[in-house]
């Protein structure tokens, strides 16, 4: 059974007093473990699509079933909770907090889960070990490279294990090197810990080394799904 399955998915805007439809019917469905490019231009929908998914925004239409649970069923308080304990994020920007060392950053969502901090600690910095930043636990993300930051993004987005990494375009501001080295590290997550990944991006070579690519086009999938 597929770990979520998008039905009907549409979400429309009103700009101006105009109504922009930006998803316009979207199927798809996403394996367990598997990992989902989304291409495609700019105002295609690939971020809209990618927040609905992670439960950041509600379908105008439609409906996102995630492991058997219909998600816009719930109530924001219970949305909450999903995302933080099935979801990671990682964006392009890292969004890490900028007063707060790596590892404190790492444990936000262990914290938010009211995990005690001895033990969100413990975990955070098992993780950032992992992924060879041991020796940066307790810099603050202005004393990192743009790589060690989204290494940290990462290390946060799968502190609770979660079922799936969305990520928008996690190695869109980096250099070409750098890029490929993150990449590397969401594919070594997937086939370590079976993570679904569902990756908005613009970069063809790496869509193409990993998973499945899905096209967008004016708000509908072209191919892919």
């Amino acid at each position: 059974m597929a770990l979520i399955r998008v039905q009907n998915v549409c979400k429309s805007f009103f700009t101006d007093g105009k109504k922009v439809d930006v998803l316009r019917g979207i199927d798809l469905s996403v394996a367990r473990g598997e990992v989902i490019n989304i291409l495609g231009a700019s105002g295609a929908g690939k971020s809209t699509l990618l927040y609905i998914l992670g439960a950041l925004d509600r379908p105008t239409s439609g409906t996102v079933v995630h492991d058997g649970v219909s998600l816009f069923a719930m109530g924001d308080r219970d949305l909450a909770a999903f995302r933080n304990r099935k979801i990671g994020f990682v964006f392009q920007f890292h969004h890490l907090l900028p007063e707060f060392t790596a590892v404190e950053n790492v444990m936000m969502p262990a914290l938010i889960a009211r995990i005690k901090p001895a033990e969100a600690k413990k975990r955070a910095e098992a993780i950032l070990d992992r992924l060879g930043l041991a020796d940066r636990c307790d810099h603050k993300p202005g004393e990192l490279s743009g790589g060690e930051q989204q290494r940290v993004a990462v290390a946060r987005a799968i502190l609770l294990s979660p079922d799936v990494i969305l990520a928008d375009e996690p190695t869109g501001n980096l250099d070409t090197k750098t890029g490929e080295e993150v990449h590397k590290v969401l594919m070594d997550l997937n086939r370590e810990l079976k993570i679904t990944m569902i990756i908005v991006t613009h970069n063809l070579k790496l869509a193409k080394r990993d998973g499945r690519s899905v096209i967008l086009e004016d708000g509908k999938i072209r191919d892919g799904r």
